[in-house]
């Protein structure tokens, strides 16, 4: 565990005032949808437009920093921003569990004020926050708790990231709708190909976007393609503006900053 952010979590925890978080959410229909690298490909972006724009990975689980291969470290690589790793993301854990599995098993426990408050010098540094998610919207945060509590917490708008293949749009309708259920508004879908030779393979990829929009009243936004190798900033700046309509972001960040 990395990070000296860990209070003792308790039921019923009192927040302090609600902060004015300024951002998005990314947030996915499953772990291993290619989160990170969307995240990093839309703050890249709006970062080559002259925006001040952060990233901020709130936990994150499955590894140790310093190897070069969590998440905050991918973020810090392909947007070329020159925070430290434990700045990004506070709370780091070794086991490939879910947040709150992975904490108890360091014998750490997190709560949604730490959490928060492990946040707020990113908050304070730049105009608005790309936040990426652990896991998909319902993944057990903290003891009493699912990411999607974090999200409704932080008051701002999420976009889902969901595979371009067969059952995402299961995936992508149940998603939106534990989001909605906590009044989270949904700024659009990113499909992403998470396994470049299936997408290819796989016949409804050609229906999926329309389904999703049909049926979830979602704005898919675009399919980003696989990228091999590493994705520098140039790469992915070069994605987005080839596949990706990131418009309704732009819009919600410079709302955001101008409130």
């Amino acid at each position: 565990m990395t990070g000296a952010h860990v209070s003792s979590a308790h039921s019923g925890e009192k927040l302090p005032g609600r902060k004015c978080w300024r951002g998005i959410f990314v947030t996915g229909t499953d772990t291993g949808v290619g989160k990170t690298v969307i995240t990093a490909a839309i703050a890249a972006a709006l970062r080559s437009e002259g925006r001040n724009v952060g990233v901020w990975k709130p936990v994150q689980s499955g590894g140790l920093l310093g190897k070069g291969i969590t998440d905050a470290e991918r973020l810090l690589r392909s947007t070329d921003i020159s925070d430290h790793p434990e700045q990004v993301a506070p709370f780091t854990f070794a086991a490939p569990l879910a947040p709150a599995l992975a904490a108890k098993q360091a014998g750490a426990s997190l709560t949604m004020a730490g959490l928060l408050a492990a946040g707020e010098p990113l908050a304070e540094r730049y105009d608005a926050l790309l936040i990426e998610g652990a896991g998909g919207a319902a993944v057990p945060l903290t003891s009493d708790a699912l990411v999607a509590d974090l999200i409704a917490e932080l008051g701002v708008p999420a976009l889902i990231v969901a595979r371009c293949g067969l059952g995402t749009v299961n995936h992508t309708l149940l998603t939106a709708a534990v989001l909605r259920q906590r009044g989270i508004p949904v700024a659009g879908v990113v499909m992403n190909e998470v396994d470049h030779a299936t997408s290819r393979n796989d016949p409804s990829t050609a229906w999926n976007a329309e389904l999703i929009e049909r049926y979830g009243s979602l704005r898919v936004l675009g399919r980003f393609p696989w990228i091999s190798g590493e994705a520098t900033m140039e790469r992915l700046v070069q994605a987005v503006k080839q596949h990706i309509d990131i418009s309704p972001v732009r819009q919600i960040v410079e709302i955001a900053i101008n409130s």
